[in-house]
């Protein structure tokens, strides 16, 4: 921690800008990269896990992986299902990009299970918040708004993160010649109804629907909804949380959006892929049809990211309201004063 600070303050002693980088693996999220790089990985290492507290600390440039294999050893996992984007990454990355894999609508985002952390702000100081129980973080907390902001808060050194058991069965079912409005539709009633699921897929008529819970709950599912049982589909899972999957193949830039899961067919005349029980969708749609595309989204009550390639120019994130705009410069400002930290990151 000692070396982080000391080149921290040295930055700010040149008055130039710093760029928090762990393993590097999510580099192209986000707005625009600048400053120079300050490397997390050094501060590595799991600080604290009690198995039956469900509560693991680590540094901010400990490998997601091998947390990942850590908890597995016990029969637990990070429910979020945060993606890697290559090899290298950190938990330091997971939190601050706050992206979550197929599990999040089912079980909760990234923020959902941070309860605590330290922070290296803008002043130089380290800053304490949360805990390493749910009863210190009930509510607001600094811990959680950390969670997708970029780094542009300030480096985070140490953060605690709830984790959950294992599912003792998972198994997934497919069904074929679904359209999109059907799809969206059962994924809908499906969600109000006692079912286990922890993921859902559509794509070019094919709806995946993965299970997950007691032998007998999976069972009961799928001689309830029917659907053919996939093979191998931790595969098939695995692939849409890295975006291996055939749609996020080539060049052609890639939208996220993010709607109220019961709106309907968005049409935008471009291949989708729907995911989270249709509360986000893919869109692989050129650059240029980005102010078409949030028109669109917004109207239905939802916002789009420029996520993959394009022309960053149109803006990567969906511009703020003024009033989110304003508070959103108020907590730079507080944090991190002299805008040390990944500037331009966001907006």
């Amino acid at each position: 921690m000692q070396n982080l600070i000391e080149q921290f303050q040295k930055q700010v002693r040149a008055g130039r800008p710093l760029r928090i980088r762990g393993g590097g693996t999510k580099d192209w999220y986000g707005q625009r990269l600048d400053g120079d790089i300050l490397d997390t990985r050094d501060h590595a290492g799991i600080v604290d896990y009690e198995p039956t507290e469900l509560v693991i600390t680590a540094r901010c440039g400990t490998p997601l992986a091998g947390i990942e294999a850590v908890l597995a050893e016990r029969g637990q996992m990070l429910a979020f299902e945060p993606p890697h984007f290559g090899t290298g990454a950190t938990i330091g990355g997971v939190i601050a990009s706050g992206l979550s894999g197929p599990r999040r609508a089912n079980a909760g985002a990234v923020r959902d299970f941070v309860l605590g952390c330290k922070l290296l702000d803008g002043k130089g100081d380290v800053l304490s918040f949360g805990g390493q129980v749910m009863k210190n973080v009930a509510g607001y907390d600094v811990s959680r708004l950390l969670a997708g902001s970029l780094g542009t808060l300030g480096l985070l050194l140490e953060v605690s993160v709830k984790v959950l058991p294992r599912a003792p069965r998972e198994a997934t079912l497919v069904f074929g010649g679904v359209n999109e409005i059907d799809a969206i539709r059962n994924l809908n009633e499906w969600a109000g109804q006692p079912l286990p699921i922890s993921a859902s897929c559509w794509h070019d008529g094919m709806l995946a629907l993965r299970l997950s819970g007691a032998n007998a709950a999976v069972d009961n599912a799928i001689r309830t909804l029917g659907g053919e049982v996939m093979p191998d589909c931790a595969r098939f899972w695995a692939s849409l949380r890295e975006q291996q999957h055939a749609f996020f193949e080539g060049d052609m830039p890639l939208w996220r959006l993010s709607v109220p899961s019961t709106v309907g067919a968005i049409v935008l005349g471009s291949p989708q892929l729907i995911e989270w029980g249709g509360a986000q969708r893919w869109l692989r749609a050129p650059g240029d049809a980005a102010e078409r595309i949030r028109a669109t989204v917004a109207a239905c009550g939802g916002h789009a990211t420029l996520f993959r390639g394009g022309d960053k120019s149109v803006g990567v994130f969906q511009p703020l309201a003024p009033a989110i705009a304003r508070i959103h410069a108020r907590l730079k400002t507080g944090f991190d004063p002299a805008g040390v930290f990944n500037p331009g990151r966001m907006f």
